[in-house]
């Protein structure tokens, strides 16, 4: 049986004339009939008595009826759902960010997200990089924002911000400038490997003619503030997000020995086969407006 037998079956039960259901309906009188009539062969029972001119609900019309209303009203819910999550006004935004993002970049937007869509709720996981492309193609996460670009066919990328990395030490007394022999010579913090910060960095210091394995790396830790305790404890330098280190550039205890001389940018992910939802892509929506002054201002490490 159809929603729409149900529905014609139910308009001429309540009016007990196939007349006003197929006005009622906006439908013919033999799309009407034909409909009841399917029902009734199809199940092998009589819907209606037909007295003279007029019908009136058999017994087992009688009984039916409930159940057909019941069935159409879950339907009219189940469409309501959907209206609903593509009117924003439900579901859940599924998300995965790298630390740096999840942490200092993005929060002030996914707030103003949450203000202005209060139904829809956000769950972000923070992984590194790689991590995040994984969860993205495997469909743990819908939208995926990352420091890095992916090798992976099956994603689609896209710039969405940019940053750059800043080199910081404890000591105060920073070179005038930290070229490739005084790099060499450094004990390094580093991230771990997967991490877009460690990326971003090898390959700058590829383009300088450094192999990022002639570094003398004391330590590899997993995440950014690991990282910049240890730098802060004398453990060596490091090359973080300069949204990672702002505070503590303020506030004395690190000290900026060089800046990386390029942008990083930040990288949506989605797959590409796979459904992109209205309320994914009012988040990305706002990331752009934000970006270009008409929205919340992803947090920046920039002092003025």
């Amino acid at each position: 049986m159809t929603l729409d037998q149900l529905r014609l079956f139910i308009a001429v039960a309540e009016r007990e004339h196939v007349t006003a259901a197929s006005r009622a309906m906006n439908v013919t009188q033999s799309a009407v009939s034909a409909a009841i009539a399917a029902l009734e062969e199809r199940y092998g029972v009589r819907l209606f008595d037909r007295v003279g001119r007029g019908i009136r609900l058999s017994e087992a019309g009688h009984l039916f009826l409930p159940e057909a209303r019941a069935v159409v009203a879950q339907a009219a819910a189940a469409e309501n759902v959907l209206d609903e999550i593509s009117g924003l006004k439900r579901g859940t935004l599924r998300a995965v960010a790298s630390q740096t993002i999840a942490a200092y970049w993005i929060p002030s937007i996914l707030v103003a997200f949450r203000r202005k869509y209060p139904q829809i709720t956000v769950e972000l996981a923070v992984s590194n990089t790689e991590e995040a492309a994984k969860k993205v193609r495997e469909g743990e996460a819908e939208l995926g924002i990352v420091e890095a670009i992916v090798d992976d066919p099956a994603l689609a990328q896209w710039p969405l911000g940019k940053d750059h990395l800043t080199i910081v030490q404890a000591d105060a007394g920073v070179p005038e400038h930290a070229d490739r022999e005084w790099l060499r010579r450094q004990v390094w913090v580093m991230r771990e490997p997967g991490s877009g910060t460690r990326a971003t960095l090898e390959h700058y210091l590829l383009r300088l003619g450094i192999a990022p394995d002639e570094l003398n790396v004391s330590l590899v830790l997993p995440s950014n503030e690991s990282v910049r305790t240890a730098v802060e404890a004398g453990a060596g330098i490091a090359a973080l997000s300069s949204l990672v280190v702002a505070p503590s550039l303020v506030a004395g205890t690190l000290h900026a020995a060089s800046e990386v001389p390029e942008s990083r940018f930040f990288y949506g992910l989605r797959h590409k086969e796979r459904y992109r939802s209205p309320a994914a892509d009012a988040f990305v929506e706002m990331i752009d407006l934000a970006n270009r002054g008409h929205g919340p201002q992803p947090q920046s490490g920039r002092q003025t």
